[in-house]
């Protein structure tokens, strides 16, 4: 688990430097608008979540009606998710981040990334790992009586 210690290192930093770019812009724009411009990019991520998130789930009913496997839309999902719920706190770096999961375009590139790197295809599935990897063992089984 390499990823863990940045990650948390993220955790971390990110509210501190959320903080401080809150206080810069608001010693720049004042108080009030900077409050206003984070409450109004909560609303309009809010927005922005049910819309895109609607969308998706009626492409992802779409493609399951004509039996294709929904693999990009299932992975947009969890996208939208994220991208609504760093909408909802409050600073202008997660605003941004956000806003990337939330524009279809950036989403969509990110899921095939997600995709095309992350997930196997096997038998007409997909599954965690990477196309590299070769865990598949051929042999026989025989079960000895004892």
């Amino acid at each position: 688990m390499k990823s863990f210690p940045s990650i948390f290192l993220l955790v971390l930093i990110i509210p501190f430097v959320e903080i401080y770019l809150l206080l810069q812009v608001g010693g720049i724009i004042g108080a009030l608008p900077t409050i206003f411009l984070v409450v109004f990019t909560a609303g309009l991520g809010a927005w922005l979540l049910r819309q895109q998130g609607f969308a998706t789930f009626q492409r992802l009913q779409a493609n399951l009606a004509q039996g294709k496997i929904p693999a990009q839309e299932m992975i947009e999902g969890p996208i939208i998710l994220v991208g609504g719920a760093l909408l909802l706190t409050p600073g202008f770096i997660t605003d941004t981040m956000g806003f990337i999961c939330l524009i279809p375009q950036f989403r969509r590139k990110i899921a095939q990334y997600i995709i095309n790197n992350h997930l196997v295809q096997v038998g007409g599935q997909y599954r965690w790992g990477s196309a590299k990897e070769n865990d598949v063992l051929e042999g026989e089984f025989r079960k000895d009586e004892d």
